[in-house]
C-alpha cells in the first residue's frame, strides 16, 4: 500500500475519532503546530523518517517536543503510529488530516497568479466569486509572476481559469504554426 493510502486512512481515523470527542478544531490546530515544526526543523522529519533510530526515541522526541502543547489524542496518536513502525508517514498523515478538515468544513483553496500585486479589493472580488460558485470558505493565495504580462490565472482545486496574456499570445503562436 501507498505511503499516501496509508497516511489517508489513518488521517481519516484521527479526524473521525476528533468528531467523536468534539476536538476536531482544537486537533486541526495542534495538527498545524506539528506541520509548522517539521516544516521550520527538516531535522525532525528525518529522524521520523530514519530506519534506525528506534521506536521508543522517536515517541520520546515527540513527547518532549509537544507534551502539554498538544491534545492527549494527538500524542496518543503520535505513540499508536510509531509502534506501528510507521512514524514516516506522520507527516503525509498529518498534511491528509489537513486535507481532510478541509473537505469536512467545506473549505476551497484558491491560487491566483497574476502579473503584478492585486489590490485588496481585487482580492475581495476573486474571494467572492470562488466562495459565490463553490458554497464554502475561501483561502486564496495571491502569487506574483511577471513572465504572464498581464491577466490572472485562477486555480480552484483541479480547476484552472487563465485570462493572463502569455496565454492567449501562446494560443495565437500555436493557430499560426498550425495554419
Amino acid at each position: 500500500m501507498s505511503e499516501i493510502q496509508v497516511a489517508t486512512r489513518y488521517a481519516k481515523s484521527l479526524i473521525d475519532l476528533a468528531g467523536e470527542q468534539n476536538a476536531v478544531e482544537t486537533i486541526k490546530k495542534d495538527i498545524e503546530l506539528f506541520l509548522e515544526t517539521c516544516r521550520a526543523n527538516p531535522e525532525l522529519q528525518a529522524i521520523l523518517k530514519n530506519p534506525i533510530i528506534s521506536l521508543d526515541k522517536k515517541a520520546n522526541i515527540l513527547d518532549g517536543l509537544f507534551s502539554g502543547k498538544v491534545h492527549e489524542m494527538i500524542l496518543s496518536f503520535f505513540k499508536i503510529v510509531i509502534r506501528k513502525g510507521r512514524s514516516e508517514i506522520l507527516f503525509a498523515t498529518a498534511k491528509e488530516f489537513i486535507s481532510q478538515y478541509n473537505i469536512l468544513k467545506n473549505v476551497v483553496k484558491a491560487t491566483v497568479t497574476s502579473a503584478s500585486p492585486l489590490s485588496q479589493e481585487n482580492i475581495k472580488q476573486i474571494e467572492d466569486v470562488v466562495k459565490q460558485s463553490t458554497k464554502g470558505e475561501v483561502i486564496l493565495t495571491s502569487i506574483v509572476d511577471p513572465k504572464l504580462i498581464g491577466g490572472f490565472i485562477l486555480k480552484v482545486g483541479d480547476k484552472q481559469f487563465d485570462t493572463s496574456i502569455s496565454s492567449k499570445l501562446n494560443k495565437l503562436r500555436k493557430e499560426f504554426t498550425q495554419n
